[in-house]
């Protein structure tokens, strides 16, 4: 009895040929610094301040600071956006460096999220300190807040970031709340 051959090369390489830009298609990170001091001072009074800062590619970031919390925004219209009215209910500032969720799905290399650490207040003030990663979807018109992670009760947090920076993001709808990823102690919600 002859051994069955399932494929032909022929069909080989077309199969190869059509799952080609399936498999071509590719998410990677890329990161830039969170550095007011090489940001413009859009506007300040005693209450608050806000920032423009240049994010990935020149990407514009909205940082602002308001009751001891922080916001984050991207884009042309950063400051119109959901996420620029978003932020953690416990005081909070920022971690050093936003990572840059990036697709080739349309052709080149853009932005679709970012993942940036808020560092929390502990309860009733305490000097213990929470570590929330904050996973954001950037899209003009729908830029938000996607999911929280827990990052000290977690111990692969930064993976579960990306993972729902890629699964979440290019598809959420900014009228639902963030989701919470993971196990959860960072505040009460």
């Amino acid at each position: 009895m002859k051994p069955v051959r399932l494929a032909t090369p022929l069909a080989a390489t077309l199969c190869a040929l059509v799952a080609g830009p399936v498999f071509a298609q590719q998410i990677q990170s890329s990161y830039t610094d969170v550095d007011l001091d090489r940001c413009t001072v859009i506007s300040a009074d005693d209450f608050g301040a806000t920032w423009a800062c240049s994010g990935l590619k020149g990407m514009p970031v909205m940082i602002a600071e308001g009751d001891l919390r922080m916001f984050v925004s991207y884009g042309l219209e950063s400051t119109i956006e959901k996420a620029a009215q978003q932020t953690l209910p416990p005081f909070n500032h920022l971690g050093p460096r936003i990572e840059w969720r990036v697709s080739n799905v349309e052709g080149q290399y853009k932005p679709f999220a970012t993942i940036l650490r808020f560092f929390t207040a502990g309860p009733d003030g305490s000097e213990t300190e929470g570590q929330v990663l904050v996973v954001t979807r950037v899209a003009p018109g729908a830029t938000c807040h996607v999911a929280y992670i827990d990052a000290r009760a977690n111990q692969n947090a930064n993976e579960m970031a990306r993972e729902a920076a890629d699964d979440l993001a290019m598809d959420f709808d900014c009228d639902n709340e963030p989701e919470i990823i993971g196990t959860f102690g960072a505040w009460e919600r």
